[in-house]
């Protein structure tokens, strides 16, 4: 339920909202209209204001994090219904923003200058973004203080007459002037990096990868592997099958090669391996589609595929999506049960860490009668396990 006190200010603000619409129209000179504009543009800077100002009393209170959300922009894209880059404005506007210390004192924002003009609605938060960002530069860390002090006022200054594009390129021009000096000299040689990213599709099928490897030996053994699986065939596979696609087969024939032969560590208490779900009605229909474990649909030629050169473990679906019994009642989940809760949940039931990060959490503890059946189990990973050792209810799976 709204409060009376904001009921009545969200009456207010509709009566203002009709009213500036009756001045559209035919009659309106266009002088009235650009001055309507302007009006609208001064409303949606205030609201802004307002939003940042709850957002900012919201984290303080630790709210966000106590209803399970794992960041304010999370929070705000899921509650709102925002997209991340526009909740993440917000919560960088912040900084124009009054603080208040753990004591009940109130501290100056951190963007000073800044405030002010974002209090009297010269800008927008979009131009804050652009001069927290200017002013978070490295270049802009490498001022003294007063310095650093006395470009935030510049930079805010202009914040009301350049657009936010604009903004960024007159801000980081006068940094870069200020900082005339750059970084000191680093002898030390480049850190040697190498790293690999896996990157799912939203659609939950297929992803990237992308990696860097400095180490040379490394970067040899990964090209060696590729490169001997890479090879076409003859003048005709060269020709069907591009580089790029033949490469990408090797590592997927290597790691399937591995998954099938190599002593691999154990994930969450079981040896690495593919499950394949199908529902029951597909199975009943000769298998025309089955997903993988970590998410995907497979077509009929590629669950073929894998159920003739790896190791499949069958989960079985009903009619309402949830994996048919298994297993039998038992404080230790087994394999098969664990199986089923993955298929089901597709991982962590509170933040969506893939299975190979999870554990099978009881709902019911097992010590005050729970029973060791799909629906008293939920998957979680280890640091939601942690902090919530009470989960309501399993996300139901995709």
């Amino acid at each position: 339920m709204i409060p009376d006190r904001l009921a009545a200010a969200h009456r207010l603000l509709e009566q203002a909202g009709a009213e500036l619409a009756a001045v559209c129209g035919p009659a309106a000179g266009d002088e009235e209209l650009l001055g309507l504009l302007s009006v609208c543009e001064g409303a949606v800077r205030m609201l802004e204001r307002v939003s940042v100002g709850a957002i900012a009393d919201l984290e303080r209170r630790g709210v966000f994090a106590e209803r399970g959300y794992r960041s304010t922009v999370t929070a705000l894209a899921d509650l709102l219904g925002w997209e991340r880059g526009d909740a993440r404005r917000l919560v960088v506007a912040e900084q124009a923003c009054a603080r208040v210390a753990l004591d009940g004192a109130v501290l100056p924002a951190r963007l000073a200058a800044t405030a002010v003009v974002f209090a009297a609605g010269q800008c927008s938060a979009r131009q804050v973004e652009v001069v927290a960002r200017v002013l978070g530069s490295d270049a802009a860390r490498r001022l003294a203080p007063e310095v650093w002090a006395a470009a935030e006022e510049q930079i805010a200054a202009k914040a009301g007459d350049y657009s936010p594009t604009d903004l960024q390129v007159w801000g980081t021009a006068l940094v870069e002037a200020l900082d005339a000096d750059g970084p000191e000299p680093d002898d030390r040689p480049d850190p040697v990096v190498n790293e690999l990213f896996l990157t799912r599709n939203p659609s939950g099928s297929g992803g990237k990868i992308k990696g860097r490897f400095d180490d040379p030996v490394m970067f040899d053994a990964i090209a060696t592997v590729v490169d001997a699986g890479a090879r076409p065939t003859d003048a005709a596979d060269a020709q069907e099958r591009p580089l790029g696609r033949r490469q990408a087969e090797a590592l997927a024939d290597a790691c399937g090669y591995v998954l099938d032969h190599a002593d691999l560590p154990a994930t969450s208490g079981e040896r690495p391996h593919l499950s394949v779900v199908v529902r029951l009605e597909d199975l009943e229909n000769r298998a025309r589609a089955a997903c993988l474990d970590l998410g995907g649909t497979l077509t009929p030629e590629g669950l073929r595929m894998l159920a003739c050169d790896a190791r499949v473990v069958p989960v079985v679906l009903g009619g309402a999506g949830q994996p048919l019994d298994v297993g039998r009642a038992t404080r230790v989940v087994p394999d098969g049960l664990r199986r089923a809760v993955a298929a089901r949940d597709r991982g962590c039931a509170r933040c969506g860490r893939p299975p190979s990060w999870c554990e099978i959490h009881h709902l019911t503890p097992w010590e005050h009668g729970g029973t060791t059946a799909i629906d008293n189990l939920a998957m979680v990973c280890r640091g939601c396990h942690v902090r919530h050792e009470a989960l309501s209810v399993p996300n139901g799976g995709g």
